[in-house]
This record gives structure tokens, sequence and C-alpha cells, in this order.
């Protein structure tokens, strides 16, 4: 059996948010991407940032309501 590189792959939850917080910015040191992409699983990126857009538009939500109540 060979050994695939999605496989070997380990990354933190942690460091998951950390990558995904900061491709929101748009802000990224090339450095850690390319450590970013060796380490990280795609599923656990795409999770993450799809959690990170549902906490975000609740977030604008939220404020929009709060706003417009007062």
């Amino acid at each position: 059996m060979s050994t695939t590189p999605s496989a070997t792959r380990k990354g933190s939850l942690w460091r998951t948010i950390k990558a995904v917080s900061w491709s929101f910015f748009g802000v990224r040191a090339r450095g850690d991407y390319e450590q970013d992409v060796q380490q990280l699983k795609p599923l656990h990126i795409v999770a993450v940032g799809f959690a990170g857009v549902v906490v975000f538009v609740g977030g604008l939500i939220f404020l929009a309501t709060w706003v417009v109540g007062k």
C-alpha cells in the first residue's frame, strides 16, 4: 500500500483556524502558506472556512438587527 500525501498530513485545529482567519483578511506570509499547504487537510480547511462564514454572517445579522432596533 502506498502512502498518499494527504494521509501523512498532521495539522492541528488551531493551526487550521489561524490559516483560515488570516485568509479572510487576505494577509498571509508566503512561508506560512507553504507550510499550511503541506500540513493541513483540505477538508478541515473547508469545514473551518464554512464555520467562519456562518459566524461572520451571523455577526453581521446580529449587528444589523441591533442597530435597526435602537
